[in-house]
């Protein structure tokens, strides 16, 4: 079988995709629809529907008649079991999700196949979480004879803005504590990559989800996104993208108040003392920033360096770059595939034009691919030395394959650098000093910190960001809060 052969795929075989709204596949009300390109041929892989502000309408007001019907009348024990049934049902068709997410947006099948698990366990945690909810007693000294206790009910529609750096696993940030929860969604997909966020709709339909539960809206952020954000009848926006839509959202939300979550931009520091495992940090200080082409909200973009190792352990990450598969996504060699647009590989390389106007010196990289590869969005993994925090590329958030390496001399000047910035989303620290890993670990502001590792995340650990980076947590115990009330009653016994 050929690569051209592989590009096949059962769910771009006919037609185009439509909207999934109320249970049902849907053409959007304009009747408009979009191509999905294929980012490392550069070439429409599908039409899909392009939802408006009518179809966000629309699925508003099918995830409010779910509220409020069949689905309320789940109970804890049936979400969950229905939960573990849709689990199951996604595993089974798992191959074909991982393949259309790397032909949607371009991540290597090496990177997507190992979704599995994460899908699995992120479904079965939150399953779990349904039948773990608990209210409180609360111990009154109201005179006379009161009891008053709370309990959490659903917070009722939520939407979802998701981006297209890895739809398959970020939308289940949503998918899954709203059904834990007992609330329902409306997911709008990033006009980018909306195809495995549709496919999944699909799958956990005929599985039997209940009609109207997750409605599923592709369509441009300024007008189906921003009408999500300002939508009366939505309670609660999860949004993962920019920070400059971040505000923007939360100007929108002011229409009733709602709830907001956000994952914004990074800018993220990995900070390498010179009494780390070197080898190790140097891999690790590689695909902290390389992985996913790049295109991580948390990459650790912002490599400092202790000076008295400096220049090797630059020229250490970059032979690591410079060693790394950048090829063709459904070739199981690739280890790093393209970027996911046009636009991005416009922006990628602007940096790279600015970066030299900068002075910046170039290690490895610095320039789009050729070859077989030219039709596509590749670029070199890239590296630049001898640079400091009054260059752009050390400041502004570049979403792509761009290290920056930066010296510093002391414990207090990593983390002031660390902090020089308005992100804080991710961090790093490499070093065998147990008592320097906590010092740095909590100098730093940020919403997590990996030591002698980067990038771990599990479903059951919380993650947040701080400052320009967002608010609202994702994951561990106490994520299903964000998509419950806490109401409490008082029982006059008398």
């Amino acid at each position: 079988m050929t690569f051209q052969d592989t590009y096949r795929h059962p769910f771009l075989e006919s037609g185009h995709k439509q909207l999934f709204i109320g249970g049902e596949w849907v053409d959007a009300i304009s009747g408009e629809t979009f191509a999905c390109i294929d980012p490392s041929r550069g070439t429409a892989s599908i039409q899909v529907s392009r939802g408006g502000a009518a179809d966000i309408d629309a699925a508003v007001a099918a995830a409010r008649t779910a509220f409020k019907g069949e689905w309320s009348k789940f109970k804890a024990f049936d979400r969950q079991a229905l939960m573990l049934k849709l689990a199951d049902a996604i595993d089974a068709r798992f191959e074909d999700l991982a393949r259309l997410e790397t032909i949607d947006m371009g991540a290597p099948i090496a990177r997507t196949s190992m979704f599995r698990r994460w899908i699995q366990q992120t479904f079965r945690y939150y399953a779990a979480q349904a039948v773990a909810d608990t209210g409180d007693v609360f111990n009154n000294s109201v005179p006379g004879n009161f009891m008053s206790y709370s309990h959490r009910e659903p917070l009722g529609v939520v939407g979802a803005i998701i981006p297209w750096n890895g739809p398959l696993i970020t939308q289940l940030w949503s998918i899954c504590p709203v059904l834990a929860s007992g609330c329902t969604l409306v997911l709008k997909p990033a006009e980018e990559a909306p195809l495995s966020t549709l496919m999944l709709a699909g799958i956990m339909h005929d599985a039997g989800l209940p009609a109207g539960v997750i409605n599923v809206v592709p369509g441009p952020g300024a007008t189906a996104g921003a009408a999500l954000a300002a939508h009366t009848g939505v309670d609660k926006v999860n949004f993962t993208g920019s920070t400059a839509t971040g505000r923007r959202i939360i100007e929108a939300s002011a229409t009733n108040m709602k709830r907001v979550a956000l994952e914004l931009g990074g800018k993220s520091p990995d900070i390498v003392f010179a009494d780390a495992d070197l080898d190790v940090a140097a891999t690790g200080a590689a695909m902290a920033c390389f992985n996913n082409t790049g295109q991580v909200c948390f990459a650790g973009t912002r490599l400092f360096v202790e000076r008295s190792i400096y220049n090797d352990f630059v020229e250490r990450v970059a032979a690591v770059g410079s060693k790394l598969k950048v090829g063709l996504p459904l070739d199981g060699e690739s280890q790093l595939g393209p970027l996911a647009s046009q636009a991005q590989l416009d922006r990628v390389q602007h940096y790279f034009e600015v970066a030299r106007n900068e002075g910046a010196r170039l290690v490895t990289g610095g320039e789009r691919l050729g070859g077989n590869l030219a039709d596509g969005f590749f670029v070199a993994p890239t590296v630049y030395a001898d640079v400091d925090m009054g260059m752009a590329i050390a400041r502004e958030e570049i979403f792509g394959p761009v290290l920056s390496a930066i010296p510093f001399d002391t414990e207090e000047e990593a983390i002031e650098l660390a902090n020089a910035t308005e992100y804080g989303l991710g961090g790093g620290v490499w070093s065998r000093d147990v008592g320097r890993v906590h010092r740095v670990a909590h100098g730093i502001r940020t919403g997590m910190v990996w030591t002698n590792c980067y990038g771990v995340t599990d479903p059951g650990v919380t993650f947040a960001g701080t400052k320009h980076s967002g608010y609202g947590v994702k994951g561990g115990p106490h994520h299903l809060n964000e998509f419950m009330i806490s109401k409490t009653v008082w029982l006059n016994l008398a």
